[in-house]
């Protein structure tokens, strides 16, 4: 067998297959830590998922940790990319482009309620996806600060106190999209408006 064959298989480089097996077995574990079933999340169980050996595992993640960070990165960059396509569609108005983050960010964890579970509630449980969960926060804040001081002024929201307010305001629409998650909590739609409605008051 030459070079060439043994690293393209079918058409597909040996790089390209990494990648591939990379992304199964995120999407496996993102599917048993997201069940909310009380499943307990182990590599054997991502590999058999995946329906990967082990050895592919150890390929991609040097342990369990490792894939649970680069679950949460995959949730985190979801989300992103939702918050820009929701920017570029919301005008100027400093409300409505707020609102669209908040929309974007609702609908992203509520529309598939396993991203919600790992972001708001199974990340912060464990101190390897802890800080990823954080960075995710953050990155909200920083664009609710952003427009917030575009509508209040930069008085109310200024450098100092507009990301602690940021925060607060983040941190209170998570523990809304908490309950969210029961069967009998709020509907996306009911989780916006009511942030919707404390943005334009904290002022």
């Amino acid at each position: 067998m030459t070079m060439a064959r043994a690293r393209t298989y079918r058409g597909i480089s040996a790089d390209d297959r990494r990648s591939l097996r990379r992304r199964q077995l995120v999407d496996a574990a993102l599917e048993l830590w997201g069940a909310g079933d009380g499943t307990r999340v182990t590599m054997t169980a991502i590999c058999q998922t995946a329906h990967l050996t082990e050895r592919y595992f150890y390929e991609s993640f040097p342990q369990l940790d490792h894939a649970l960070v680069a679950v949460v990165d995959e949730i985190g960059d979801r989300i992103q990319r939702a918050t820009v396509v929701a920017l570029a569609g919301a005008g100027a108005d400093p409300l409505d482009r707020a609102t669209a983050v908040v929309d974007a960010f609702v609908r992203t964890v509520l529309d598939d309620p396993r991203l919600g579970r790992i972001v708001l509630l199974e990340a912060a449980g464990l101190e390897a996806t802890r800080p990823r969960r954080e960075l995710v926060l953050r990155r909200l804040a920083r664009l609710t600060a952003r427009e917030a001081r575009r509508l209040h002024g930069p008085a109310t929201w200024s450098e100092a106190d507009g990301p602690l307010l940021a925060t607060m305001f983040v941190g209170g629409v998570v523990q809304v999209l908490v309950a969210a998650l029961e069967p009998d909590g709020p509907t996306a739609d009911e989780v916006v408006a009511v942030a919707a409605r404390a943005f334009r008051a904290i002022s």
